[in-house]
């Protein structure tokens, strides 16, 4: 009779604490780590893990999920780059609560703001719910392949409260800011770990308009955030234009007021704005004296550049604006090509580009298999075009047109100013900083960083050469440990007896994400852009071995986690 139910055995032991990594074989029992060290006993499955990493499962704070827990039992890409929990209800958009009459309009924001298909909502999404606490029911109803914590989002929230005034981004009423905290107050004590909103002009629905969030008053976000303090839980999640108010010190003191009024633990996203390459500094500064004076405050950052993937089977291409280029948008991708390769379909797609001289090919980038995601400035179309002695806009339209029309190209919009990774290093050593901003499940025809778990251990802890690497364990720490307890989850990312059996085994030295590439697997055939990895070699949930070099083995464990539970006490 086997003592355990899974024996991992003979690995290297990074436990995500942050120390130093040991050989030791992990045991597994009733969806717990039982044993860490010499294991005698045998176990019903095994993992041979000689020379391979032991770590926890990996923490993804910032996803947008919403939509996919709905209508696929796994939550990939990220659940193929060791993720086994997911935060949804990020920047303010999601499903939930909602009127039966605005279901149109939260898919025409989510269309807008995170470029998921409308005909892929309408097709995959159920509406069984209404209040938030149905919406966590509904989605607990579906098994899946990782863990499912959510925040209440903002806009749908005020939707659903204000209704047309709310899409006109009318004041709240004090008694409209009374609903929206009851219902925010609600929907933590059913289970959600938070509140996110958006202030950022940037989002807008598919219609063009800003999101309903985005110039929400102090007073609301006080009064929301107060209510959702007196649970005693919650977390506040905030995407800012922080560069588009009248300052950057402003906007940052009304959010100290907010914290300093509520008390929640607050994260806001930090990219580094290639139009003011030095901002982030300021922003990681005012943190950090925030934190000094006991405001819970931390900045989400990512470890590679943020921009936009384009291809001809992608959302944009450089050339999408030509008109002879948009004439050929609704062909299936082999008659697409076939048409750009012709001569004079390229010489008038080429003509056409000349109008618009600004493209900024000094930021875009061939992406390779596998990817470079820090790629040197004379590697840029831009740089390449020059050598070559041809225009950008030639050269760009050739590379796109390799791998018979299946080449990407990464161009780089936020973290690359100075064409590295080095800002990003300082952001990511930052002591009030999270690892987050993955977006899976969001930008399915632009981007596709949910594979940063990946990125952060091969290249931030193995290959980077053009600067200063981070230790294995300070990585595997981040995408954990910290990360669990920065939403509250006290249970998991760590591999220590007691813990929550949620694990990677991954052969580091193999371990490698591949080129992006485009599935049509969405509801209505929709489509998405994937990412692969090498060197997974297991990732387990709640002790049940969901994924095995690289492959799905179909056992779907996950739930969604509430607030308010065992595994989510402060």
């Amino acid at each position: 009779m086997p003592s355990y139910d899974l024996v991992i055995r003979g690995g290297h032991v990074i436990d995500g604490s942050g120390a130093d990594g040991f050989d030791a074989d992990v045991a597994v029992r009733d969806s717990l780590i039982v044993e860490v060290g010499a294991v005698n006993g045998a176990g019903a499955e095994e993992i041979d893990a000689r020379d391979c990493l032991v770590t926890p499962g990996f923490v993804d704070l910032h996803t947008h999920y919403d939509g996919q827990v709905m209508w696929s039992d796994r939550l990939d890409p990220s659940s193929e780059h060791g993720v086994t929990t997911i935060v949804t209800g990020n920047c303010g958009v999601g499903f939930a609560p909602v009127r039966a009459d605005d279901h149109d309009r939260l898919i025409n924001l989510m269309a807008g703001v995170e470029d998921i298909p409308e005909v892929v909502m309408a097709e995959g999404l159920t509406w069984q719910w209404e209040s938030f606490a149905d919406y966590l029911d509904a989605a607990d109803s579906r098994p899946h392949d990782v863990d499912i914590a959510t925040l209440v989002p903002h806009s749908a929230l005020r939707v659903y409260v204000m209704g047309d005034r709310a899409v006109r981004r009318e004041d709240a009423s004090p008694d409209d800011i009374e609903q929206m905290a009851a219902h925010a107050r609600d929907a933590v004590l059913a289970g959600a770990f938070g509140f996110g909103t958006s202030r950022a002009l940037q989002q807008r629905s598919a219609s063009g308009e800003p999101i309903p969030s985005v110039r929400a008053s102090e007073d609301e976000l006080r009064g929301i955030l107060t209510e959702i303090a007196s649970t005693g839980r919650g977390v506040f999640q905030l995407l800012s234009d922080f560069y588009e108010f009248t300052d950057i010190d402003g906007e940052f003191a009304m959010l100290r007021r907010l914290v300093a009024d509520a008390g929640l633990p607050t994260m806001f996203t930090v990219n580094q704005k290639h139009s003011l390459p030095d901002g982030w500094r300021r922003l990681l500064d005012l943190t950090s004296a925030a934190a000094a004076d006991g405001l819970p405050m931390t900045a989400q950052v990512l470890g590679r550049p943020t921009g936009l993937l384009l291809g001809h089977e992608l959302s944009l291409t450089p050339f999408s604006r030509c008109p002879t280029y948009a004439a050929l948008a609704g062909l299936p991708i082999a008659d697409k090509v076939a048409e750009l390769r012709r001569d004079e379909v390229r010489r008038r797609i080429l003509d056409e580009a000349q109008s618009h001289p600004e493209e900024p090919w000094h930021t875009r980038f061939e992406l390779g298999d596998p990817p470079c995601y820090e790629p040197s400035p004379q590697d840029s179309i831009a740089a390449r075009a020059a050598r070559a002695g041809v225009t950008s806009a030639e050269l760009g339209y050739d590379v796109l047109l390799h791998d018979d029309g299946r080449q990407l190209m990464l161009h780089a919009m936020q973290n690359y100013a100075r064409g590295s990774l080095d800002d990003c290093y300082e952001m990511l050593r930052h002591d009030r900083s999270v690892l987050g901003l993955g977006d899976g499940g969001a930008h399915l025809g632009l981007v596709c960083d949910a594979s940063f778990p990946t990125t952060m251990l091969s290249y931030w802890a193995r290959d980077r050469v053009r600067g200063p690497r981070l230790s294995v364990p300070d990585v595997v720490h981040a995408l954990t440990r910290q990360a669990a307890l920065a939403l509250g989850l006290t249970d998991r990312g760590l591999v220590g007896v007691g813990c929550k059996a949620d694990l990677n085994v991954i052969d580091h030295d193999h371990l490698q994400e591949r080129r992006p590439e485009v599935r049509h697997d969405l509801p209505a055939g929709g489509r998405r852009i994937v990412q692969h990895a090498d060197g997974y070699v297991a990732t387990v949930l709640s002790g049940h071995i969901t994924r095995r070099d690289g492959e799905a083995t179909g056992a779907l464990p996950g739930h969604v986690v509430r607030s308010g539970t065992i595994a989510a006490q402060r």
